[in-house]
């Protein structure tokens, strides 16, 4: 069977973080994952031809790439991936794949791809690599099934998900029991094909990339709170769109500067969606000094400069609200956690379970081998800050996993050996460069 593959895997697969490195300067993080997954998606759907500046190339998003030029996109890429230009079909207008859809480790792309296939009434199989086989997908077949999707998962609830060919969808209003954007986006995403009206009420704020992308493409999106609703069958009209610098990867850096920057160091043009600024709030209540210049709005997305000086942190009990919008960034806002004097405590977390690895077991594990004490529960993790020494840690393979600990290096004592660190090509491939122009000893 013919599996689409969308990218070549790093070879180094372990890294070596020397201890005492201090941020400097300036470093431009790449493109947004969340919305270079979403602009190649809706500008498939669309008339026209949809032009992605600064599109994140990394292996997730080339994931959705491969699975749009199986479905028929033609997907062109100039200047080495700097400019994408999409030439969509029209809602309409995707064909069945011939083989297998690999999603490699991209859980955005298998989540929101199932309610794109299911939506435009096509048969076809996605898949995954190990990870991705392992992680939950009932949350998204539920309520793709309650529209009249028929798709199965392994007997865990696991990919692969067979999605079979069928008549049209209809639209449902569903309230998630658990507040997750992907699953938001793949019923939003389905409703566009399906008949009458499609809402999803969350329980949570949650980010809203999708949302305000669909406005962008001309559709009509109805917010009303916490419940997001659209009607079927309205047209896609390309458009171009400029992807602001990834928050998720900024976050690295912002508690590297908090820990150890030399003078003030800058984050330029870096997405602040307010769905996603939790990573700085959360900073900030530990007493990290982060300023945002230079706003402005770049294509529907708010975007700043960020600037951040070092400063002494304190341990916090993050605030319930601020969890789900920091979801992405908690293995770094842990070792910040473990630089504070005094205690932090993190609940209502238990998604953090479910990603690329247990990010909650894993990040216990590898703190506890730099000395530090922790206490893990169900949904979350209490940390108490203290000198962190060095150590052999294991990633699991996860890419936030393995740049946290990088991070970790420049108060750690001794060198940080992170194994299994292939995975940072998915969200970051150009991590290791950057991270030493600012300063690490990788």
């Amino acid at each position: 069977m013919l599996i689409y593959r969308a990218y070549k895997k790093m070879s180094d697969d372990l890294l070596i973080a020397e201890s005492g490195g201090v941020l400097r300067g300036s470093v431009r993080v790449p493109g947004d994952k969340s919305i270079s997954h979403r602009a190649v998606m809706l500008g498939a759907l669309a008339d026209g031809v949809t032009e992605i500046r600064d599109c994140l190339m990394g292996e997730d998003v080339r994931a959705t790439m491969a699975a749009f030029r199986a479905l028929g996109i033609r997907i062109d890429e100039f200047d080495g991936g700097q400019l994408i230009q999409v030439h969509g079909n029209g809602l309409h207008g995707l064909k069945s794949p011939t083989a297998v859809l690999d999603c490699g480790n991209s859980g955005t792309s298998m989540r929101l791809l199932s309610g794109i296939v299911a939506g435009a009434g096509l048969g076809a199989t996605l898949t995954g690599d190990e990870s991705l086989c392992r992680r939950p997908m009932r949350r998204v077949v539920e309520p793709l099934a309650r529209m009249g999707a028929r798709i199965a998962t392994q007997a865990n609830g696991t990919p692969p998900l067979d999605v079979a060919a069928g008549p049209p969808l209809h639209g449902i209003d569903y309230t998630l029991p658990v507040a997750s954007a992907q699953v938001k986006s793949a019923v939003l995403l389905a409703g566009l094909f399906a008949s009458g009206e499609t809402s999803v009420t969350e329980p949570a704020p949650t980010r809203d990339h999708t949302e305000r992308m669909l406005a962008g493409f001309g559709v009509r999106v109805v917010r009303d709170g916490n419940r997001v609703a659209v009607v079927g069958g309205q047209r896609l009209t390309a458009t171009a769109i400029t992807v602001p610098a990834d928050i998720s990867s900024a976050a690295f850096f912002l508690v590297g500067a908090a820990l150890a920057a030399e003078g003030e160091f800058c984050l330029p043009a870096v997405g602040v969606n307010p769905t996603r600024t939790g990573v700085i709030e959360i900073l900030r209540l530990m007493g990290a000094s982060i300023t945002l210049q230079n706003q402005r709005e770049i294509g529907g997305e708010p975007v700043a400069d960020l600037r951040v000086r070092r400063a002494p942190l304190h341990g916090i009990d993050v605030p319930p609200a601020l969890v789900p919008l920091a979801i992405d960034e908690f293995p770094v806002l842990f070792i910040a956690a473990a630089a504070a004097r005094g205690r932090t405590r993190v609940t209502g977390a238990e998604e953090l379970r479910h990603k690329e690895s247990d990010r909650i077991e894993t990040m216990a594990a590898g703190l506890r081998c730099l000395g530090i004490q922790i206490e893990t529960f169900a949904d979350g993790i209490e940390i108490e800050g203290g000198p962190m020494g060095g150590g052999d840690i294991d990633s699991h393979g996860d890419h936030r996993i393995a740049m946290a600990f990088a991070m970790a290096s420049v108060l750690a004592a001794r060198p940080i050996t992170i194994q299994r660190c292939a995975a940072i090509a998915t969200s970051f491939p150009d991590f290791v460069p950057l991270a030493r122009q600012a300063g690490l000893r990788l």
